[in-house]
C-alpha cells in the first residue's frame, strides 16, 4: 500500500483529533509544544523558552478568568493548543480578547490549527466577547495568516521591524475579527 501522502496524513490525524479543554495534566507537553517555537520559530518573540512551571502559572491565569484553553489530542498525545486571553488590562477593553495557537512541529500543516481556531472562536462568542486579535509575529508567517484570513480576519494593521530575534528584525501583523453581533449592539 505504501506510505501515506502528506495530505492523506493531515486528513487521518485531524480526523483522529479531539478538540477539548485544557487540563494541568497537559501542561509538560504544551511546554514542549511552545519551547519548540520560541527556539526556533519567530511566531513568538520570547528568546527563551518558559519552563513547566511557568507554563502551568499561564495556564492558571488565563483559566482563572473564565477563557477558554484548549488542547488537540490525537492518539493520546497533545497535538496542538490554542487559548484566548485578555487583549488589554483596562476595563474598556473587556470584550476584546487575543488569540494564541500552537502546533507541535510534527503536525505543522496538517489541519490542527483549523480545528482548535473555531472551537476558540464559539467558545469566546458564547462568553459574550465581541472582538478577537491575533498579534502574528514575523510578517512572513503565511501558516498563521492565512489560517486566520480563512476564518474571516483581516488584517487591521502592520508593525514595522518591533522584534529582533535570530539576528533580524521582525513585523507584527495585527489581524482582527469580530466575534457574535460585533459593535452592532451593546454588550449586556
Amino acid at each position: 500500500m505504501g506510505d501515506l501522502s502528506r495530505a492523506a496524513q493531515g486528513r487521518a490525524l485531524t480526523a483522529a483529533a479531539k478538540i477539548r479543554p485544557a487540563t494541568s495534566a497537559d501542561i509538560p507537553a504544551i511546554a514542549d509544544i511552545y519551547a519548540h517555537h520560541v527556539r526556533h520559530g519567530t511566531a513568538s518573540f520570547e528568546l527563551d523558552a518558559p519552563d513547566t512551571a511557568e507554563m502551568l502559572r499561564r495556564w492558571q491565569d488565563i483559566t482563572a478568568k473564565n477563557m477558554p484553553y484548549f488542547v488537540a489530542e490525537a492518539d493520546g498525545a497533545i497535538v496542538g493548543y490554542a487559548y484566548a486571553g485578555p487583549y488589554r488590562p483596562r476595563p474598556a477593553y473587556r470584550f476584546t480578547v487575543e488569540d494564541s495557537i500552537y502546533v507541535h512541529k510534527d503536525h505543522a500543516g496538517k489541519g490542527i490549527g483549523a480545528l482548535l481556531l473555531p472551537a476558540l472562536i464559539a467558545s469566546c462568542e458564547s462568553l459574550g466577547l465581541r472582538q478577537m486579535i491575533a498579534a502574528i509575529g514575523d510578517s512572513g508567517n503565511a501558516a498563521s495568516i492565512g489560517l486566520h484570513r480563512k476564518f474571516g480576519f483581516t488584517q487591521a494593521g502592520l508593525m514595522k521591524d518591533v522584534g529582533f530575534k535570530f539576528g533580524k528584525w521582525l513585523d507584527v501583523v495585527f489581524m482582527q475579527r469580530t466575534l457574535g453581533p460585533g459593535a452592532t449592539t451593546v454588550p449586556e
